[in-house]
Parts: C-alpha cells; sequence; structure tokens
C-alpha cells in the first residue's frame, strides 16, 4: 500500500494526525474509517496489517490518533467515548470533502464501541466491523484499578497503561456509564461483523455474543482463534483484514465488474510495491491483487508466496490452462489438470541436457496430472503439449529486460 501523512481539526478543533492508507496502484473502491484501541494510536502494528490486508483489496483506510494520543493535538484526559466518536464523525466528514465519504467504519477494542456509537450519525456508513470491543465500555474501568478510588475522591488519577502513564477525569468514567450500548447496537440498522478472540483476557468474548445478540439482521461473527486481544500476532491481524475486507465488499458495491479492475498506471501490466517491512509485497497484475514476500529464516514474514514461487506458479498456470484449451479444441475426456512444480539450483554436469559445461543452473522440475478417461495415445500427446505452453517457451527463449529509473 502507499500512505499519505495527513491531519484534519477534530471535533474539538484539535488537529489530528491522522494516515491515509491507499491501494498501490489504484482507485479505491471505497473507503474505510479504524479507530484504533484504548490509549493505542494509529501505527500499532494490528491496525497496519488490517489495513494492509484492506487497501489490497482497492479499500482505502484513514486511521488517526483521537484527540491527545500519539502525534495528535489536545489533551487526552479532556476525552471520553464521546469525543472518541465525535473525532470519528469529524474524521468522516474530512473524507467526504476531500476524498469520499467514508462507507466502513472499523474499530478494535474501545474504538468499536466508538464506532458503534458514531455509526447513526455518519450517513453514508454501509457496514460496521468490530475486532475485540466491549458491549458495556464500563468494562474499561476495571483497567483502572486501584485508581478508581483516587478518582472518585480527587476528581482525577494518573493511571499506568502498557507502560505509559495517562490521566484519566471522573468525567471519562461518568461518559462510559452513561453510554446506552445496547440500545444504540439494537438500532444500528447496518450490517455487522463482530470479529473476538474466544482467549481475549483484556475484553472477554461474552462482550461479543452480547453485541451479536443485540444487533439486528444483516449481522455475522468471526472467531479469532488463539489471538490475543491486541492482535499483536501479523498472522492474527492479516486474517481480520482480508476476512473484513471480503465480507464489506457485499455491501460497498466493490464485486461489480467494472469496480474490479482499476485502471493501471501508464503502460503497466504489473505494478509492484514493496515498503520498509521485510518484505511484504504487494502486486497489482492486470488489475488483480497479490502478495509476494520472503520466509521468515531470509527475513521476511512469509505473508505470501516468494518470487519464484510466483514463477512457478505463472509456469503451472500456463501448462494447465494450455492443456484444457487443447483438450477442449480437441474433445477428448479431460476433467482437470493438476501440476506439481519444484525450483532448484544444480550443478551444470548434473544436467545432459543443457548446455552449460559448468557451474549452477536453475532446474524446474514439473510434474502433470491428468485427470479422466483418457486413453495412452491422448495423455502422451498432452505432456507433449505441455512443454508448448506460451510461459514455458518464454523461459526457454532468448529474454530481454530493459531497465529504468521512472519519475
Amino acid at each position: 500500500m502507499r500512505s499519505e501523512e495527513i491531519s484534519f481539526p477534530g471535533a474539538g478543533g484539535d488537529k489530528l494526525a491522522a494516515r491515509l492508507d491507499l491501494p498501490v496502484d489504484s482507485k479505491p473502491i471505497a473507503y474505510a474509517l479504524f479507530a484504533h484501541c484504548f490509549t493505542c494510536g494509529k501505527n500499532l502494528a494490528a491496525a497496519d496489517n488490517i489495513s494492509r490486508a484492506l487497501t489490497g483489496q482497492r479499500i482505502g483506510v484513514l486511521r488517526f490518533d483521537f484527540t491527545g494520543l500519539g502525534e495528535s493535538a489536545g489533551e487526552f484526559a479532556d476525552t471520553n467515548l464521546s469525543s472518541n466518536a465525535a473525532d470519528l464523525v469529524a474524521a468522516a466528514h474530512f473524507l467526504q470533502t476531500e476524498y469520499n465519504a467514508p462507507a466502513i467504519l472499523i474499530g478494535h477494542s474501545l474504538g468499536g464501541a466508538a464506532v458503534l456509537q458514531a455509526a447513526g450519525q455518519i450517513a453514508s456508513v454501509k457496514a460496521v466491523v468490530t475486532i475485540n470491543a466491549p458491549a458495556d465500555p464500563v468494562h474499561v474501568v476495571r483497567l483502572l484499578g486501584s485508581a478508581q478510588a483516587e478518582i472518585a475522591a480527587k476528581g482525577e488519577a494518573q493511571v499506568t497503561l502498557a507502560g505509559r502513564t495517562f490521566t484519566i477525569k471522573r468525567q471519562f468514567l461518568d461518559d462510559l456509564a452513561e453510554a446506552k450500548m445496547e440500545a444504540t447496537i439494537r438500532n444500528l440498522r447496518k450490517p455487522l461483523l463482530v470479529c473476538h478472540a474466544p482467549l481475549d483476557n483484556i475484553v472477554g468474548v461474552d462482550n461479543a455474543a452480547a453485541i451479536f445478540q443485540a444487533a439486528r439482521h444483516p449481522k455475522s461473527y468471526l472467531s479469532l482463534d488463539r489471538a490475543d486481544h491486541l492482535l499483536s500476532t501479523a498472522e492474527d491481524s492479516l486474517y481480520v483484514g482480508t476476512v473484513a475486507a471480503a465480507w464489506v465488499r457485499k455491501y460497498v458495491g466493490g464485486l461489480q465488474a467494472d469496480a474490479a479492475k482499476p485502471a493501471l498506471s501508464a503502460g503497466a501490466q504489473v505494478v509492484v510495491r514493496t515498503e520498509r517491512e521485510h518484505y511484504p509485497t504487494e502486486i497489482l497484475a492486470n488489475g488483480h491483487p497479490l502478495l509476494a514476500d520472503e520466509p521468515v529464516a531470509a527475513g521476511g514474514t512469509d505473508t505470501g508466496p516468494t518470487p519464484y514461487d510466483l514463477l512457478l506458479a505463472g509456469l503451472g498456470a500456463c501448462t494447465s490452462i494450455t492443456l484444457r484449451m487443447y483438450a477442449d479444441r480437441k474433445g477428448w475426456p479431460l476433467e482437470a489438470v493438476v501440476v506439481h512444480l519444484n525450483h532448484s539450483k544444480i550443478h551444470a554436469e548434473e544436467c545432459e541436457e543443457c548446455e552449460s559445461p559448468s557451474g549452477k543452473i536453475d532446474r524446474i522440475e514439473r510434474e502433470v496430472e491428468l485427470i479422466g478417461a483418457l486413453d495412452e495415445e491422448q495423455r502422451q500427446r498432452l505432456l507433449e503439449i505441455a512443454d508448448k505452453c506460451p510461459v514455458h517457451r518464454t523461459l526457454h527463449s532468448e529474454i530481454s529486460v530493459k531497465t529504468r529509473l521512472r519519475g
């Protein structure tokens, strides 16, 4: 994804720091607003992975630091659940004015409660996603421990959360107590996806049950097996983003043919982008999003196939499609083609048919499985045709690759 650092005025007039994540090389089919967890920020790793999964499906994502958090101005001590919801409404107004009105709201933990509160105030929203969200935000009070008594007596207290110290005032607790979450959820009247980890020891899974029961249809539930509250494992946050992106597209019109394949930049069939992370790489191949990476052993994060895996996939796909086309033209009873491929480096002297006398060469082993009532002559002919697929012929021909700097 490509990102822009931006800012906009929050509900109270403070300047809020934001990040707009966009698809690699296409116009978003929709925009989402992401609300982070209590005392977290827009740059949380889980938020980054969820955003990456969404932008991979051509959904732009605006995530920002709530008032008084991260790089945003203002005093955190003066904020509460209601002000967070108001900041979301301000963010929606900014998106509508500068880009396009948000169609999706996504909230993590207390951010989930905030998006439920804000959804009814943002007319453009067509779908809402909560992640490990509380059904009753008063549960946050438990995180304050013994500071509750001091807040009650003095009106405020210093509280350490996740290694950072915050000032919590009585108004924050009063606002939580006044939040009518059940009525808010019941009157949401928007498609809702409830995502929750059964092992969440911060916000118990019973909260998900309460939210789901209060909500009206259409509603869906996603169990985040083995995940923790903060989705600290990349696999979990990427899973949430991938499923959420697939789910919301039903409601934002992303399945129409005209939206399925965005225009490419001038003259490019394939656009590839790798950022500073090691080494998730986004690919837009003729309008279709793909992902590549390196294995953990090579310093990557193993979120996608390696470049060589994609090379083998190209050859395998070309082989399979070519055999399918040939059998169809002949009217042969070929039910399916399965191609198994492996790549390795071998010494030239180990290859009898190779021209190189020394050094190492690339070897691709390809096994073709033909399913159907074919006779032996048909099977042998299809084996010969496998070597005639266009990608196979390209790999065996002279290739010219011209590289230049762009921009």
